[in-house]
């Protein structure tokens, strides 16, 4: 992996983490797009880089860390059954990680969740700081949904929280909140698999530590824009391009086109 590769990947990174049209798939399909796909050093990256996106969240609210004990206890109840099911289908998962079909079709399903979501939830909403620990455990539920390579963890913990009754921004904002222990505890298992099979080298780590600071610069500058836009217009705009996404991989797979163009 070259540091123009690092670069193109880190930006899609920090633009798509906190939207609902889902980062690690679009990271994949760009991956593949690049041509480092296969290689086994690409899966470390791209899920390490996600570290980098999520410190954005603590630098940007970092004063809901400092509410109460309380707050992080519903945080890991939200994060503990995604936590679960990752555990014992994290071979499974993997797998997963490797199909570009998978990706498209998932963007694509998820795409058609999305152009109908403003309607299922247009009823009385209501602004949530801190859900208590039934609605953080619901939300917790939906973000197994994430499980599934292109299904988008942020589409999935909104989703939950509207459900639960909140404001599209009180939703967003949750979401966000449980980036971090989610993706800390992913970048950390991450590259204890890496270690555990070869330490990576001197360059490698190098390139890490430049995604990650990329893809936290690109997140500060997303998240607000995110917030502000879904706020106002909701989730409509983004439906529409995961299906278009999804479909134009879809016909490339089907019709045996090479995703290696750049």
């Amino acid at each position: 992996m070259s540091y123009w590769h690092a670069l193109l990947l880190a930006i899609v990174e920090g633009l798509t983490e906190f939207l609902p049209v889902s980062s690690t798939g679009h990271m994949i399909i760009f991956a593949n797009l690049l041509g480092i796909g296969q290689l086994p050093f690409t899966d470390t990256y791209i899920t390490s880089i996600q570290f980098g996106a999520i410190l954005a969240v603590v630098v940007l609210y970092w004063r809901r860390f400092l509410q109460s004990f309380d707050f992080y206890l519903k945080l890991a109840v939200a994060f503990i059954p995604f936590g679960i099911l990752g555990f014992l289908l994290k071979d499974t998962i993997e797998d997963l990680l490797k199909s570009v079909t998978v990706v498209a079709v998932s963007l694509v399903v998820g795409g058609i969740i999305l152009l109908f979501v403003d309607k299922w939830f247009s009823g009385p909403r209501k602004e949530v700081t801190t859900p208590n620990f039934a609605q953080a455990l619901k939300i917790g539920l939906f973000q197994c949904l994430a499980l599934v390579p292109g299904v988008s963890r942020s589409a999935a913990t909104i989703v939950g929280g509207l459900a639960q009754g909140f404001d599209r921004r009180s939703a967003a904002d949750f979401s966000f909140l449980l980036a971090v222990p989610t993706m800390t505890v992913i970048t950390a298992y991450q590259l204890y698999k890496t270690y555990k099979v070869s330490a990576p080298g001197s360059e490698d780590i190098k390139l890490l530590l430049f995604g990650n600071a990329v893809a936290f610069i690109v997140a500060l500058l997303a998240v607000k824009s995110f917030v502000d836009f879904v706020s106002r217009f909701g989730f409509r705009a983004f439906g529409f391009y995961r299906i278009v996404v999804g479909v134009v991989i879809l016909v490339m797979v089907s019709l045996g086109i090479s995703l290696e163009v750049l």
